[in-house]
């Protein structure tokens, strides 16, 4: 299967085969020592703040030979003057092999892909999509049950944020059940729904958190996200309506696995972390191997 080139801006730019494929790569990566990208050049283009994707895909990159350039804040680049995002694009796609973007706009990084000329990752575009993350989501379950079929609750934010966009349509691939759980307001968006009814996903909505809990093989929860409320007082109503105890979970499954995009506020309590049924740290782990492959694939070292 060949990825050479592509741009990977939604998780429905991949089909179930592509992202098989990119699974069963990033268990090779785990294993290789391999440097196939020597004198590939990666920009990070954080025009938001990131911890976890901007430092694996660093990482990812240089693991495989490759360099890295880029910026974690607009302020450092003449964005700050008002320069446009197609400007910046345009200038950014002479020093590089790969973009890998991440904006607080909707669409940005399917405009970023639209006007360069080399491949263009999202890293997450406002409350939009994150399709590595959905990716390494992936990959952690499937290590961890060894299937993708699941009974899988999403709890928290489902409305701002963009890892359970991502995930709920990738999930959809491989019929699995879906229970959402979220505060009023906080709902998946309807068009999300409308477009999953389509595939007829099995989804369930509920408010009923307990018995969401006990029927789940994974536990993926979101947290609140702040910054894209409009109104702060909304936020302030809203924020610790869901949050996951060890007396949260004291009907849950033996070998039910709690999931995290991070990061974490307060809605997973830290008495969770030593439990046998945490693994969002696993996770984060996961996301060297996954974008190892994604970069590898993309700009054709790795077949």
């Amino acid at each position: 299967m060949n990825l050479k080139g592509k741009d990977i801006i939604s998780i429905r730019d991949l089909t179930k085969k592509d992202i098989e494929y990119i699974l069963k790569t990033a268990e090779k990566m785990e294993k290789s020592s391999d440097r196939p990208l020597k004198g590939k050049i990666l920009s990070c283009m954080f025009f938001e703040p990131s911890t976890r994707t901007r430092l694996s895909f660093s990482t990812a990159m240089e693991r495989m030979g490759g360099d890295v350039i880029g910026f974690a804040s607009k302020e450092t680049t003449s964005v700050a003057k008002g320069e446009s995002l197609k400007d910046t694009i345009k200038t950014v796609e002479n020093y590089c092999d790969v973009i890998v973007i991440r904006h607080p706009k909707e669409g940005a990084s399917r405009l970023a892909a639209d006007v360069s000329k080399i491949p263009v990752i999202n890293a997450g575009d406002g409350s939009n999509q994150h399709p590595t993350q959905t990716l390494l989501d992936l990959y952690t379950i499937k290590k961890e049950k060894n299937r993708l079929d699941i009974n899988i609750a999403l709890i928290g934010d489902l409305k701002y944020g963009r890892t359970v966009h991502s995930l709920v349509y990738a999930l959809a691939m491989w019929d699995a059940k879906i229970t959402l759980v979220s505060p009023e307001g906080l709902e998946m968006p309807r068009e999300v729904l409308g477009d999953l009814n389509r595939f007829n996903a099995k989804i369930n909505e509920t408010d009923d958190i307990e018995t969401a809990i006990s029927n789940s093989d994974v536990l993926y929860v979101t947290r609140i996200q702040e910054e894209r409320f409009p109104d702060p007082g909304e936020y302030e109503k809203i924020k610790g309506a869901y949050r996951i105890t060890l007396d949260t979970l004291k009907h849950a499954k033996k070998d039910l696995i709690i999931l995290h995009p991070l990061p974490r506020v307060d809605e997973i309590a830290q008495e969770v972390d030593d439990s046998p049924y945490a693994r969002y740290f696993e996770q984060v782990n996961n996301g060297v191997p996954v974008r190892m492959a994604v970069l590898g694939l993309v700009l054709g070292g790795v077949r």
